[in-house]
């Protein structure tokens, strides 16, 4: 399903008017791999991920995507330009249609040309990572647990073939064993399609645990990068944010 994707994102400035949210980020995401992009709540995640799909202009910086060799500005694109290019947002909260079956939320991941003819081959795929979901693929998706949404609005996303994937706190509102499971699901996905992720996530154990790497956003700016995972766990910094030592 995915092709070779990368992203570099630098010296990225976004806000929204007068409110400054992101000052000089930078960040990259190597094909095949899986980044933790790292922060408490209110420090800028969803915005840059925002700003990666378009739904965000920066005041300044660059995103540039690399596919199967061709780099393109993403800055100027509209939101449905950049999914065509098979970049897929999970949404932070899923914003699935609650009174649509699964399986018509499922399809109407499926609305990008590359991925209408394989719509089918793909929710089969879908049903195969989360059985769960054919099960109740006629239950609408406004009476299932969090848990379950956030199952569907993973596989709307791969409805779309998507080649670099990102993901927007998939553990909100989730309880910790529904959180272990769906990071446990980004994990089988992105090795069984081989796809490149870009995760956004505060609960640090949970990330760290899938992540290859990742960066500490605080307050807008990137305070560490680190280059693998045990880098993570060891970093001070990371250890006074979120473990209190």
């Amino acid at each position: 399903m995915a092709g070779s994707a990368s992203l570099t994102i630098t010296g990225l400035h976004a806000g929204y008017g007068a409110v400054r949210v992101l000052e000089d980020v930078g960040l990259t995401v190597a094909p095949g791999e899986t980044v933790a992009l790292l922060g408490t709540n209110g420090n800028g995640k969803s915005t840059l991920m925002h700003c990666v799909m378009g739904l965000v202009r920066p005041s300044q910086g660059s995103i540039r995507a690399t596919l199967d060799g061709q780099e393109i500005d993403l800055i100027g694109h509209s939101p449905e330009e950049i999914v065509e290019l098979g970049i897929v947002l999970v949404p932070e909260g899923r914003r699935l249609f609650p009174l649509l079956s699964v399986e018509e939320n499922l399809l109407l991941g499926a609305w990008r040309a590359a991925a209408r003819p394989k719509r089918l081959a793909n929710l089969e795929f879908c049903y195969d990572c989360f059985p769960r979901l054919k099960e109740r693929r006629r239950q609408a998706t406004g009476t299932m647990s969090g848990g379950e949404q956030q199952m569907v609005a993973l596989a709307r996303a791969i409805m779309a073939e998507p080649r670099l994937l990102l993901v927007d706190e998939p553990s909100v509102g989730l309880a910790p064993l529904l959180v272990a499971r769906t990071m446990d699901k980004i994990a089988e996905l992105q090795r069984r399609l081989g796809l490149t992720v870009l995760m956004a996530e505060q609960n640090f154990p949970q990330a760290v645990r899938i992540a290859d790497r990742g960066y500490v956003l605080v307050h807008g700016r990137i305070e560490y990068a680190a280059a693998s995972a045990a880098e993570l766990n060891e970093n001070q910094l990371v250890r006074n944010l979120y473990f209190g030592s």
